[in-house]
């Protein structure tokens, strides 16, 4: 029995959800209802006071073709208490992994709500705190945060079992069902429509906006944060090269000292497009200008270069990450450079399976967790009896890498997936479908030099179609809106990315108020960290 908005709990009225969701490869539900619950609040955005109303709850995905119940999908939705809701634009929200719940995003991102963090420091253990965040897209979109089969309190619908949707195909042709629904049940079917995936989420968003097309839901527009689109150039050392430098230099590691990150960052992509990228196959022939050029752009010295065969992003760069800092017994944060962490006595020697082992995400592990059970519990008024799985490491060690892309080709691999000739086709048949990427310069997890050469490479066919790709790279990590300064920018490059698309004026917003805004996963391994959130 479905519930439709009018028939769902209101805030006086707790939900309590009893169902047990369990997230092994095998486990399944019988329930197909749509429970939810609403409850009401509002937020200052830019100086105007915005109303809006938080749903917590499921909703049921269908079978294409038998339509039969597939999937029941939790989610969280912020929409806006305005007239014209109908036409508001709706923004899905998604993060990566494969196997990370969307709670990364939702409280640390443009909810109305977030997280405080100490980063690039370690954030102490509670109490914790969270606030009304002003730099919320809730001003400009609806939000819904999605949580796929196997994470939060999403699960398979029996005779599927949870392992029947772990797969790159099989994953966004469920997230498409549940989109597909949620504008059913909803009514806004007619409004403008868009993606925000992270990390693994933007593989998804090209595969999925693939899809929705096919099943005739043509986008306004889709934003990939932090984006890994080619598997195979996960550990490009000419991709990488910027990131590790950024690193040397916020550690002042770089000599002589550049005048500032932006335009340092402009001069290694140079040297990594020339004089770097011809020396690397000569190796053993080193020319000595480009080893010396090397070492004062990473900060490793000039004879451990030529033991790495002039490559620190071998091992994935964890030869760099533990190394740039040895001196001190410091290793650095792959999703985030600027952190550091222990590598002397016990903590050098930790299991990478034993958990968040990275030193980035052991920075904020605790506040997320703590925080998401307060929000949903005390705020949101939902309670489950299962456990909420932030991060299910079963869905990532049964993922199907396997992938076929629109021209019928086989372009799926755990090391060579390749999904931006899926985002590519959606823009050659979708005319005004653009696209907003938005990197860190500290992330050596997707490094966004690696994402510039990726678009570069995509068969798009046409210098209109690369016209409709806006790239933004930020002094944050992979986390890019944990950064106070770098959440606050992309919130006003997001804002003239979605007024140039949806130009209307909202109800919600004075003019002058709008101007005043302009301006993770699976668990993670310190030495073997690619399992993107």
């Amino acid at each position: 029995m479905s519930l439709m908005p009018s028939e769902e709990l209101s805030s006086d009225q707790p939900f309590i959800d009893t169902v047990i969701y369990g997230s092994r490869k095998n486990d399944s539900i019988t329930d197909v209802t749509e429970r939810s619950v609403a409850t009401q609040h509002q937020l200052k955005i830019g100086g105007a006071t915005l109303k809006y109303t938080a749903r917590a709850g499921h909703l049921v995905t269908a079978d294409l073709y038998s339509g039969q119940p597939a999937a029941k999908i939790f989610y969280v939705a912020f929409t806006a208490n305005v007239k014209s809701a109908k036409e508001r634009p709706v923004t899905f929200f998604y993060n990566g992994g494969p196997g990370s719940s969307s709670v990364y995003l939702l409280l640390g991102s443009f909810g109305p709500r977030r997280i405080k963090t100490s980063l690039p420091d370690f954030t102490p253990p509670a109490p914790y705190a969270l606030e009304d965040n002003p730099d919320s897209l809730l001003d400009h979109s609806d939000l819904v945060f999605i949580n796929p089969v196997g994470t939060g309190y999403s699960a398979a619908i029996a005779p599927n079992k949870n392992r029947d949707f772990w797969g790159v195909d099989q994953d966004a042709r469920c997230i498409k069902q549940f989109i597909k629904r949620y504008l059913t049940v909803f009514q806004r079917w007619n409004s403008p429509k868009f993606l925000f995936g992270e990390s693994y989420g933007t593989p998804r968003t090209c595969v999925l906006t693939w899809m929705l097309h096919e099943d005739g839901v043509d986008l306004n527009g889709v934003v990939l944060q932090s984006s890994i689109l080619d598997y195979s150039k996960t550990s490009n050392p000419i991709g990488m090269l910027p990131t590790l430098a950024a690193d040397a230099l916020f550690h002042h590691k770089v000599k002589p000292v550049p005048g500032d990150l932006a335009s340092f960052m402009k001069s290694v992509e140079e040297f990594a497009r020339g004089d770097y990228a011809q020396a690397l196959p000569r190796y053993p022939q080193i020319d000595q200008a480009v080893l010396r050029r090397l070492s004062e752009m990473i900060g490793i010295p000039e004879v451990v270069l030529s033991y790495w065969k002039l490559n620190p992003a071998a091992a994935e760069g964890t030869v760099f990450l533990t190394s740039l800092l040895q001196s001190d017994g410091k290793a650095i944060g792959a999703y985030d450079g600027r952190v550091k962490a222990s590598e002397q006595g016990i903590a050098g020697s930790i299991d990478p399976n034993s958990g968040n082992n990275d030193p980035t995400m052991n920075a904020i592990g605790g506040v997320y967790t703590t925080m998401w059970n307060v929000y949903l519990n005390d705020e949101l008024k939902y309670t489950s009896v299962s456990p909420f799985l932030d991060s299910n490491d079963q869905a990532f060690n049964n993922w199907d890498f396997g992938h076929v892309d629109p021209t019928g080709a086989q372009k799926g691999g755990a090391d060579t997936l390749y999904t931006a000739g899926d985002l590519a086709a959606a823009m050659a048949l979708n005319l005004n479908l653009k696209v907003f990427s938005a990197n860190g310069y500290y992330d050596a997890v997707t490094p966004f030099f690696q994402t510039i050469l990726n678009f570069e490479d995509m068969p798009l066919g046409s210098s209109d179609m690369a016209g409709r790709i806006t790239i933004r790279n930020y002094p944050s990590g992979h986390m890019v809106y944990l950064d106070n300064a770098s959440r606050a920018a992309m919130k006003a490059d997001l804002a003239g990315f979605y007024d140039e698309l949806e130009p209307r004026p909202l109800a919600v917003a004075s003019a002058s108020a709008r101007s005043a805004t302009r301006l993770h996963g699976v668990p993670v391994r310190r030495r073997m960290s690619r399992t993107p959130y």
